[in-house]
C-alpha cells in the first residue's frame, strides 16, 4: 500500500490552482502540475486518481484559501452591527478574495469547465450553495442590517466586482471599488 503525503498533496493542488490561473483548464495536466510543484514527473498522477479529481480538489483548496483567519472572524464579530461595519465587512471580503488572484481566476477556469462536466458542475454548485448558506447563517448571527436578499444580491454583485478587480486590473481604482463597495451595501441593505 503506498502511503501519501498530505503536505505534499496540498502543495500539487496549489500547483494546480497555480496552472489553471496561468494557462486555464486546457493547460492543466498532470505534467504541468507536477513542473508547477517542483516534483518528479509522475508524482501528480500517484496522487490523483484522474484529470477530474484534481480539478474538483482544487475548486475545494481555493474555498479552503479563501475562508478568513479565526482572528478576523471574533474581530468582525466583535464590531457594532451597522451600516458602518458591513461596509467595512464587505470590503475586507473583496480585498481578501481579490487578493488571492490565482485562486479566484482559477475558479473562473473551473466554472467554465463546469458547462462541460457535470460531476464538475454538481460539485461547484455544492460548494457554492453551501458557501451563500455560510455567508446567510453568519449574517443572521451577526445581528448586521439587511436581510437574505441583501446577502445574496451583495453577494452576487461583489463577485462580478472582483472579476472585474482581477482581469481588467485598471479599470477601476482601489478608491473607486471601496466606494463601490460602500455605494452597494447603503443601497442594498435597509435597516
Amino acid at each position: 500500500m503506498v502511503r501519501r503525503n498530505d503536505g505534499r498533496r496540498a502543495a500539487l493542488v496549489d500547483a494546480a490552482i497555480e496552472v489553471l490561473a496561468r494557462e486555464g483548464a486546457r493547460g492543466l495536466t498532470f505534467r504541468a502540475v507536477d513542473t508547477e510543484a517542483g516534483v518528479p514527473t509522475g508524482t501528480a498522477s500517484n496522487y490523483f486518481g484522474n484529470r477530474d479529481d484534481l480539478l474538483t480538489q482544487a475548486g475545494a483548496r481555493v474555498y479552503e484559501r479563501l475562508t478568513p483567519e479565526p482572528a478576523e472572524v471574533e474581530r468582525q464579530r466583535a464590531a457594532k452591527p451597522d451600516k458602518e461595519t458591513y461596509v467595512e465587512l464587505m470590503r475586507e471580503v473583496v480585498g481578501r478574495v481579490s487578493g488571492f488572484r490565482t485562486g479566484y481566476l482559477a475558479l473562473l477556469e473551473l466554472r467554465l469547465e463546469a458547462t462541460r462536466r457535470p460531476e464538475l458542475r454538481a460539485v461547484l454548485t455544492e460548494r457554492v450553495r453551501a458557501d451563500l448558506a455560510s455567508n446567510l447563517s453568519y449574517h443572521e448571527a451577526s445581528g448586521l442590517p439587511g436581510d437574505a436578499t441583501a446577502v445574496k444580491l451583495l453577494y452576487l454583485a461583489f463577485n462580478w466586482l472582483i472579476v472585474e478587480q482581477l482581469t481588467l486590473p485598471d479599470f477601476l481604482t482601489d478608491a473607486e471599488r471601496d466606494a463601490l463597495v460602500a455605494a452597494a451595501v447603503d443601497r442594498i441593505v435597509t435597516d
